[in-house]
């Protein structure tokens, strides 16, 4: 299970200002806001993207400069491996040390899509005793008690991370991860297909 909410990206004007630095092309930019506010990208901005995007990494640093946030809700599993891209991003996360015990574990909690019954109903076990020592904890302060949460905690459980990481790192991880084994993967690599323009610039890379 993934879920990915309040995505905004930003950082267009300066990015296509200094896109052009290369050849001082500043008079052919043509992107604007329009009448709410929101910024277009012209065609002839477009296009140039879409040329260095073609001409290779090296060339298309400005989407270095094109940061985008969201929210996204994952099991640990899942963000073990974004973990691997560290560069160029940021995540501040629910603390698991700090919160874990400040309300009851739910099944919902938890990413369980593929489980099978046998497996399922051991989940529910898990959760009844992480309850167990929830409550031993809250009422005692018992470290022993913290410590049953922390090392029984399942791999599946999901987790809410703020990430914030550019459109090369979202360009990478399209490329990277499209026909991963995990679902979790493959919907987020939809989710960053539809960030604004990216269409674009992979259809010319």
């Amino acid at each position: 299970m993934i879920k990915v909410e309040n995505v905004t990206t930003w950082g267009w004007g300066h990015s296509i200002r200094g896109m052009r630095n290369p050849l001082a092309s500043w008079g052919k930019s043509d992107s604007y806001r329009d009448e709410n506010g929101e910024f277009v990208v012209g065609d002839n901005d477009i296009a140039l993207m879409c040329r260095l995007c073609q001409a290779g990494p090296e060339h298309r640093k400005f989407m270095r400069q094109l940061f985008i946030s969201m929210d996204i809700v994952a099991p640990l599993y899942w963000w073990k491996e974004y973990d691997t891209y560290k560069v160029g991003t940021v995540a501040d996360s629910c603390s698991t040390m700090h919160t874990i015990h400040k309300r009851d574990f739910h099944f919902e909690d938890f990413s369980s899509e593929h489980m099978r019954q046998l497996t399922e109903d051991a989940l529910r076990d898990i959760i009844r005793l992480l309850n167990k020592y929830r409550r031993e904890y809250v009422e005692t302060g018992n470290k022993d008690a913290w410590w049953q949460l922390i090392q029984l905690l399942p791999e599946s459980y999901n987790q809410m991370r703020t990430v914030t990481m550019t459109y090369e790192n979202a360009y990478s991880m399209i490329h990277q991860r499209a026909g991963h084994k995990l679902d979790e993967w493959r919907t987020f690599v939809e989710i960053l297909k539809e960030l604004p323009y990216m269409k674009e610039l992979l259809d010319a890379g």
